[in-house]
């Protein structure tokens, strides 16, 4: 194993730095689409629904089949897998951000419009703050999902530490392959960790205000 690494952690750093900023892209882009989503179809409890609905179906879809579903429009690469990767953290995220401001108290929303608060007021200094837990909870899910789907984006010229993977099984090398399994854990364990301690210092500044 540290042999391995000595002749090749370039090559295992480069991986996870593609399979990071691959996630990353797919997961920022996912959370604008949700918001504008839940901010549109916030009084619209019908429209969500069948939103979530169809993201559920989505999300039901194999990976495989779903990348070969974009190929002849998207092509090969990073961007079909951004692609993917978008739209199965929607459902996701859509989930549990819905359920965080459906969990608020209605007296709380409606004494904010009681007190001039427009809409979009009320959406962003009291909705998203008081789902602040649920909002987080979704993202962290939504990350460890595709964190492990984006692996099977390397069949697709990717990239990530999915080519670590399927170098391993295509040459029989079980070292390879524990550090292209190793790596991706230590990724989720370390983006988790990352986002606990955002969602800490936010909920700290939010109760300060």
């Amino acid at each position: 194993m540290i042999e391995y690494w000595s002749y090749y952690h370039s090559k295992l750093i480069n991986a996870t730095l593609d399979h990071l900023q691959l996630v990353t892209i797919s997961i920022i882009l996912a959370l604008v689409l949700a918001m504008a989503i839940i901010y549109v179809c916030i009084n619209k409890a019908k429209w969500l629904d069948v939103l979530i609905y169809f993201f559920s179906a989505l999300y039901a879809v194999p990976s495989y089949a779903f990348f070969a579903l974009l190929i002849p429009l998207t092509g090969l690469g990073s961007t079909t897998a951004v692609i993917v990767l978008t739209l199965y953290s929607e459902y996701v995220l859509l989930r549990t951000f819905t359920t965080g401001i459906r969990q608020i108290d209605p007296l709380i929303v409606e004494s904010a419009r009681a007190m001039g608060m427009t809409d979009k007021q009320v959406f962003f200094r009291i909705q998203l703050p008081l789902a602040a837990k649920s909002i987080f909870s979704g993202i962290r899910l939504a990350l460890t999902s595709i964190i492990g789907i984006a692996t099977i984006a390397a069949t697709i010229n990717a990239g990530g530490l999915g080519t670590i993977l399927f170098d391993g099984l295509r040459t029989q090398s079980v070292e390879t392959m524990i550090w292209g399994a190793s790596l991706t854990v230590l990724l989720c364990i370390f983006v988790n960790y990352v986002l606990k301690w955002i969602e800490k210092f936010a909920l700290r500044n939010m109760a300060l205000d």
